[in-house]
Order: C-alpha cells, then structure tokens, then sequence
C-alpha cells in the first residue's frame, strides 16, 4: 500500500471517529441528568451499548469512505463523497439536538433526514464501489432503529 494511500485510510477512519468523539462528548455530559429522567421506551437499550455500537459504525463508515476515495476521481465517486459528509454532518448535528439542546422533537425530524441521506449515501457509493454501500447496511439499520427510540422518547416526553 502507498504512503498516500495510507493516509487515506487513516484520515477516513479518523473523520467519523473524530466527529463520533466530539459528539459523544457533548451526550456523555447529558445522560446521567436530563437523559436519565426521561420516560424511557421498553425497548431502549443499556446506555453501555450505545458507544461500541457507535464506534464500530464509524469505523466501518470510515472503511467505505476510503473504498470510495481510492477511487479514480469521478463525478460519481465525488457526489459519493459530498453524500458522506452531508450524512456525517447530520449525524453529529442530531447529537446536540437531542442531548445538548433537548429538543426531541426537532432531532426526530433531524434524523428523518439523517436516514434519507444514509439511503442515497448507499445508492450512490454502490455505483461507485458495491462493498463501500454494503458495509454501512448495520449504519442504517442502527439509525433506523434509534430513529423509533427517538420517536418513542418524543411520543412518551
């Protein structure tokens, strides 16, 4: 593998982990007050979940982006990229709509269209490269499931 393509990896693993991080660090901060007394939904996970859930999806996330990266510059593989990042900016934003400003409600739309974006992220990396889309299948699978814990937490809050 090239130096260059080296840091490629390494800068495709690091943005969602990054980005992951400093997200988490704005929930963590949240949970045992605000978070805790909520109504909690029957099917809410333990918190302990939460952060190896997270943090094997933005490795995996980082592993596609690089997959698309490698790729010969394209029109395809550069709206892929722009995808990726609107995705991952949504997904950081969803954090401190739902755990910095509480606001439950404007985060369940938020990630409405979080998960509308995570399907044209993987329509567009498919034409691309078909492994990069598959291997964000648990990303969305994982965000549609916190797109019903976040509904059940409006509906019950």
């Amino acid at each position: 593998m090239k130096a260059s393509q080296i840091g490629k990896l390494i800068a495709s693993l690091l943005l969602p982990l990054g980005v992951g991080g400093i997200a988490g660090m704005f929930t963590t901060e949240a949970i045992p007050g605000w978070y805790a007394s909520l109504n909690q939904p029957s099917f809410n996970p333990p918190n302990w979940v939460f952060g190896p859930v997270w943090t094997a999806l933005y490795i995996l996330m980082g592993i596609s982006l690089y997959l698309i990266w490698k790729q010969e510059s394209s029109k395809q593989r550069d709206q892929a990229i722009l995808i990726f990042m609107v995705q991952l900016i949504l997904n950081f934003g969803w954090s401190f709509l739902f755990f910095y400003f509480r606001q439950i409600g404007v985060a369940l739309m938020e990630i409405l269209v979080l998960w509308i974006m995570i399907v044209l992220m993987l329509i567009n990396f498919r034409r691309v490269k078909p492994l990069a889309a598959y291997l964000n299948i648990p990303y969305l699978l994982w965000v549609s499931f916190a797109t019903a814990l976040n509904a059940a937490y409006f509906i019950l809050n």
